[in-house]
């Protein structure tokens, strides 16, 4: 979280003071509900923790729902920008869900807090913010769908058969930010991978190709 501004005359432009108080706010609140949840994150906890005034959250936020939602929204960004940095088309269908994966995993450990917002609280601040989540969702189904092969048996898969994998793979992710584990994200690469590649490639394979990275 960034520092609050110093007090008094500092010849800072409105501009960046807003932006910068916004930016505090939105750690501020990442940061709270990790350790108070959802329900018991206030406004003034939150401008507390960002030092700053609640008629200043009010100039940049309708409510704390509103701040949620704004947070919600910057934490996908952030994980859909790492994701799709790695895709590449030249790349075979598993490298390219290993690398997705991998990244996401990565930039999820590093920010324990935004891993929490976004697979936790995220499934509990209600329908609104549950609609959020499967937008989010649907917008990363294109990066294990493009190039899949058919899995085992033949026939083309239903679309609800990608939905179904990649809905697994983030209730292993979310399974271990809810036990505090989110700094050890990355470790459990071997497992997520092998669940999404299974379905598609057979076991066997997958692991193959695990244990060759």
């Amino acid at each position: 979280m960034s520092r609050p501004l110093p007090r008094g005359r500092h010849g800072l432009t409105r501009e960046f003071v807003e932006q910068d108080q916004r930016e505090r706010l939105l750690a501020a609140i990442a940061a709270t509900l990790c350790e108070r949840g959802y329900d018991d994150t206030t406004v003034s906890l939150i401008g507390g923790r960002a030092r700053v005034s609640k008629s200043d959250f009010y100039r940049h936020f309708a409510s704390k729902e509103d701040c949620f939602a704004t947070a919600y929204e910057e934490a996908v960004e952030r994980l859909r920008v790492r994701v799709l940095a790695v895709r590449d088309a030249r790349l075979a269908w598993t490298e390219r869900v290993c690398a997705g994966l991998a990244e996401a995993l990565a930039c999820l450990a590093e920010e324990p807090a935004w891993a929490n917002l976004l697979l936790v609280e995220g499934l509990r601040a209600g329908p609104e913010v549950y609609g959020r989540f499967q937008v989010a969702f649907d917008s990363f189904l294109p990066c294990l769908r493009e190039g899949a092969p058919r899995p085992k048996g033949g026939r083309e898969a239903p679309p609800e058969f990608d939905e179904a994998v990649l809905g697994g793979v983030a209730s292993l992710i979310g399974r271990e930010v809810l036990a505090g584990r989110a700094e050890q994200l990355e470790q459990i690469f071997p497992e997520v991978a092998e669940f999404a590649l299974s379905p598609y490639v057979g076991a066997a394979e997958a692991r193959r190709i695990i244990s060759a990275r």
